[in-house]
């Protein structure tokens, strides 16, 4: 073992960040296992690395005895005494061995280990870099665009990312160069490498690229309390402001729409549609239902959360929205059923709601990812 070997050490750590000393642990392991191997010894293997004196040696120990009969671990006076003038009865030696004498399945077996404890520190530095980036936005270059499937490759830190056609919007014409924002879902944790989930459908990418663009809302000043989105079509986010000075749908529309625009540019012409979140359901739900006008809100249910709204009839088809849009978000924004009525349908209906359609609206509602 040469100066080479202690240079190699040094610039895997310099370049791939792996500590020396996480490097000779596993080098220590290998070449126990191959002089094991090599010498027919089950134990008292020494093995000596030091990157600071450059000193590198491998021994065994062996117990001196007059009459050996384990062979593995014991050793006459007459043989002890060729590797030591001050070797005695009773007293354990040590054995030097030279490195070169390794046999070549040892050498091989050796090279393993400290490949795969290379591996595994790799893997481990870049699962706790990855954990660093879940439920958070970051920015990805994308490399190429599979014309097959439409999954695009992105770079994200170095690191090559598999950005799924599902997970991309309607709107995503990606191509080599483009850098996008996506969301950090997960981490998948493979056997031999682990990656990143990641999406540009998610919910909560909206919530993250508005703590990005609105310093209120980064400050805690401003609270994002719920979230419903049809990606790549609209999406509805209900603020609240815990200062009373400060208007939480102004601040998210920012200076002459300077802030919301540079949330739709990102994703591809996403309408969005900011509302104040109350605390008072029935208010909530009104809010949820804009740009409709809402004349009632009765809460029919509040355990199993259902409602009736009533718009003008003019208003009715705004408020149920394009396939019924805008009903659909706003129930996921407020976790309750809507049944919108028009004012003249109003006028018409059995006063005990019996006929409450057979699918409502809602779903539940999603929670927000802090």
């Amino acid at each position: 073992m040469n100066n080479e070997f202690f240079d190699a050490l040094e610039l895997l750590e310099t370049e791939k960040g792996i500590e020396a000393d996480y490097l000779i642990e596993k080098i220590k392991n290998a070449i126990v296992i191959a002089v094991k191997r090599d010498y027919q010894v089950t134990e008292n293997v020494n093995v000596v690395i030091d990157p600071d004196t450059r000193k590198f040696g491998v021994s065994i120990v062996k117990n001196v005895v007059d009459e050996v009969e384990e062979p593995e671990t014991e050793i006459t006076l007459d043989e002890a005494l060729k590797y030591s003038k001050r070797a005695k009865v009773g007293m354990p030696v040590e054995i030097k061995l030279d490195p070169k004498q390794f046999g070549r399945i040892a050498a091989q077996t050796a090279k393993h280990v400290i490949r795969q404890g290379i591996r595994e520190a790799e893997r481990s530095q870049m699962l706790e870099q990855f954990q660093n980036k879940v439920y958070e936005v970051v920015t990805a270059t994308v490399q190429k665009v599979e014309p097959a499937t439409g999954n695009a490759t992105v770079e994200i830190d170095k690191n090559e990312i598999l950005l799924f056609k599902n997970e991309q919007l309607p709107d995503d014409n990606l191509r080599e160069g483009d850098r996008i924002k996506v969301y950090v879902v997960d981490v998948v944790n493979l056997e031999k490498r682990c990656s990143l989930k990641i999406s540009r459908t998610h919910k909560d990418l909206v919530k993250r690229l508005f703590e990005l663009e609105v310093p209120e809302i980064f400050d805690g000043i401003i609270e994002v309390k719920a979230i419903s989105r049809e990606a790549g079509s609209r999406t509805k986010i209900a603020v609240w402001s815990k200062n009373t000075d400060v208007d939480p749908i102004g601040a998210c529309i920012g200076p002459k729409g300077s802030r919301i625009s540079a949330i739709v540019d990102e994703l591809k012409g996403e309408k969005i549609d900011i509302v104040k979140w109350h605390e008072d359901e029935a208010e909530f739900i009104k809010e949820a239902l804009s740009p409709a006008t809402v004349i009632s809100v009765s809460i029919l249910d509040p355990q199993e959360k259902i409602c009736r709204v009533i718009v003008p009839d003019n208003q009715l088809s705004l408020a149920i929205g394009n396939r019924g849009q805008n009903a659909k978000l706003a129930a996921k924004l407020t976790g309750y059923k809507i049944d919108i009525r028009s004012e003249s349908e109003a006028d018409e209906e059995d006063p005990l709601f019996t006929d409450l359609p057979e699918e409502p609206v809602s779903l539940e509602a999603e929670e927000i990812t802090e």
